[in-house]
């Protein structure tokens, strides 16, 4: 099974067709976060806050994080694209707060590349890169697999 395709992990350096990340029309807003600024679960919300300018209402904890990335109206955009460079890199000594943050991610991912509105119209998307070591990619693909699979064992 692959990874859904707004999910992209590629070595660092590494590069995607513009396609891949940018719509057609519409306003696209980007965040670039670095996974070597998140060494424990503040400084991972630290990091989104800032890199996404999340609301002031963001309650700084997992739950809210999810609540922000999988509602995202507060963030005035058409499309949107998250980039996570050297993600390998976070929540190193925490192996249950990284696959927490990786399903988050792919919680919103999903919400933001199938929902439709009453018209049939695609809402706004989400687009996730993660750079990592080049050594690291098969690893990081592995693990995002696994947690996709679990995500889409069940409903959203």
């Amino acid at each position: 099974m692959h990874n859904p395709p707004w999910l992209h992990v590629i070595a660092q350096g590494g590069a995607l067709p513009v396609d891949l990340l940018l719509p057609m029309t519409g306003t696209t807003h980007v965040a670039r976060l670095d996974g070597r600024a998140m060494a424990d679960t503040d400084a991972v919300f630290q990091s989104f806050y800032d890199g996404l300018r999340l609301p002031d209402w963001f309650g700084w904890n997992w739950n809210a994080l999810s609540d922000c990335l999988r509602d995202l109206h507060w963030l005035p955009a058409d499309h949107r694209v998250l980039i996570v460079e050297a993600a390998e890199a976070a929540l190193p000594d925490d192996c249950d707060s990284r696959l927490v943050l990786f399903r988050t991610l792919l919680r919103a991912g999903r919400r933001w590349s199938y929902t439709r509105k009453p018209d049939s119209t695609a809402l706004g998307r989400l687009v996730l890169v993660l750079t990592c070591d080049p050594a690291s990619v098969p690893s990081l693909q592995a693990e995002l697999r696994s947690c996709w699979e679990e995500l889409t064992a069940t409903p959203a």
